[in-house]
């Protein structure tokens, strides 16, 4: 019993001596370059030769619209994008016919729904559609 206890601390000695004796790569490191602070913004003369007193604001690259919805799915076997304002998808290949939630919505003089893009439609108000359509076709 004892040999084994023996064995087993000097191998765990000859083990972690190995690490000790290991000696690390003694090459110089490259400097390190250092930048000087900013003094503050950059302000660009005027084409009459005098700076401007407040600097330009970058402009905000424009954000492109979403073609799908992280909500909803799109309507199967249809082109079409989604329209964040209103709230649903806008079908591309026909006039004022959305869809949302495996429905279809027509706005024709007055609102209409259906399971299917061609019908058959059932006439609605304003409350049967979504809020973001009934807000955009109320006016």
């Amino acid at each position: 019993m004892h040999s084994a206890v023996r064995l087993t601390v000097m191998t765990l000695a000859l083990g972690l001596s190995a690490c000790t004796v290991h000696q690390p790569n003694q090459e110089p490191s490259p400097p390190i370059e250092t930048v000087p602070p900013r003094q503050g913004p950059v302000v660009k003369p005027l084409p009459g030769g005098q700076p401007s007193t407040q600097p330009s604001k970058p402009s905000a690259p424009a954000k492109p619209i979403p073609r799908t919805s992280a909500s909803f799915a799109p309507p199967p076997g249809g082109a079409s994008h989604w329209d964040p304002k209103l709230g649903v998808y806008v079908l591309d290949n026909k006039t004022n016919v959305f869809y949302r939630q495996r429905t279809y919505y027509r706005y024709d003089n007055g609102w209409s729904w259906s399971l299917k893009p061609d019908g058959p439609w059932q006439d609605t108000d304003s409350s049967g559609v979504p809020g973001g359509l009934g807000r955009a076709f109320s006016q």
